[in-house]
């Protein structure tokens, strides 16, 4: 698979009224994609994390929404507009953390609100229209972070990676995996250090798939191995996705990311978080106010072993994300700029209107 095809990978997508998605569970040994009609099945496939990575999922929860509502029987535009919040609560309850879910299920309430004096055929047309401009914006914001991410970089850096922030998990090039494929198009030599990611292995089976198809060199290495590739000098920046950014710069991402910016602040290695500016919810003040996931204690003990790894009775946590203080962070790139600290003066300068009205 050439660099080309591996960024220009699509994992949601339209046709007609079926929601069709890359099916991530599966990878990297299966490449299957499902087609999507009921909320059930959209609600299962977000929940699941057979689509995964606040983009995509924003992207995945416009056109659901836009789907559905073409399934509501309209008598009157309150008993529709009622069926509608119905199904967009249910859709949000899938994933509490990512905050591009919740905003995109907003940003087409806002579009069924704006459209209810219109002929019902208008109204769901808009809705179609404003899941194009979902997954076309998002295109055109992730190529932005990805330049200002590879802004960054040198030739001959070594940058370590945790969870899976590449094509699959938004629309096109990735958040925090973008410059390297940015660095591979520029003839660059950027060597990435993926984290396996445990207990869900995004980065070893989806990352390392990503880069490696790509041509992009990496190396995969267990999440407790990050210190000592530190400490021997192949690491000059870490850089990792956002599932949400609170208003004074606190950043929710994938489990181990707060554990990994720690160790790397202890070498001295600068720390960026790299998304589109809808995982910044500016009327979150801290990360202390960010929900964290909590899933199944199967996936710690059972989901990739052939026998069970811990006994039936072994009591298990198992939050999804974790939230690293916006103290361990060098800068937070969007593809309005790059935020330095204090993160709440740099987010008035680059989102004025938004921090007007928080």
């Amino acid at each position: 698979m050439s660099l080309e095809a591996v960024m220009y990978a699509v994992n949601v997508r339209r046709e007609g009224n079926t929601l069709v998605t890359l099916d991530q569970t599966l990878l990297p040994n299966v490449t299957e994609y499902l087609n999507l009609t009921t909320a059930e099945e959209m609600w299962e496939a977000i929940y699941s994390l057979r689509v995964r990575g606040a983009p995509a999922i924003g992207i995945f929860a416009g056109y659901a929404m836009a789907i559905l509502a073409k399934q509501i029987p309209a008598p009157d535009f309150d008993t529709f507009y009622q069926d509608c919040t119905r199904l967009s609560d249910y859709l949000n309850s899938s994933r509490p953390t990512a905050v591009n879910l919740s905003c995109m299920l907003r940003r087409m309430d806002a579009v069924v609100q704006a459209n209810k004096d219109k002929a019902h055929e208008e109204l769901l047309a808009a809705l179609d229209v404003e899941a194009k401009a979902i997954h076309d914006e998002d295109i055109a914001m992730c190529r932005k972070i990805s330049e200002y991410g590879l802004s960054l970089l040198k030739d001959g850096d070594g940058v370590i990676t945790h969870c899976n922030a590449g094509p699959i998990a938004t629309s096109r090039y990735g958040t925090a995996q973008g410059p390297f494929y940015l660095s591979k198009e520029a003839g660059m030599n950027i060597h990435v250090y993926v984290d396996e990611t445990r207990p869900l292995l995004q980065g070893a089976r989806l990352t390392s798939y990503e880069l490696t198809k790509a041509g992009v060199p990496c190396t995969l290495i267990c999440d407790n191995m990050a210190s000592l590739v530190m400490k021997q000098g192949k690491v000059q920046a870490v850089f990792f996705g956002c599932d949400r950014i609170a208003r004074n710069g606190d950043v929710a991402n994938k489990i181990g990311s707060s554990g990994l910016a720690i160790i790397a602040n202890h070498y001295g290695i600068p720390v960026y978080s790299l998304g589109p500016s809808t995982t910044i919810d500016f009327n979150c003040p801290t990360g202390e106010q960010i929900p964290i996931e909590e899933r199944p204690h199967s996936e710690i003990k059972e989901l990739f072993y052939e026998k069970p790894m811990a006994l039936p009775e072994v009591q298990c946590y198992n939050p999804a994300f974790d939230v690293t203080d916006h103290s361990l962070l060098a800068g937070i790139v969007t593809e309005q700029g790059i935020a330095y600290p204090p993160f709440s003066e740099s987010f008035a300068k680059l989102f004025p209107e938004e921090m007007k009205n928080v």
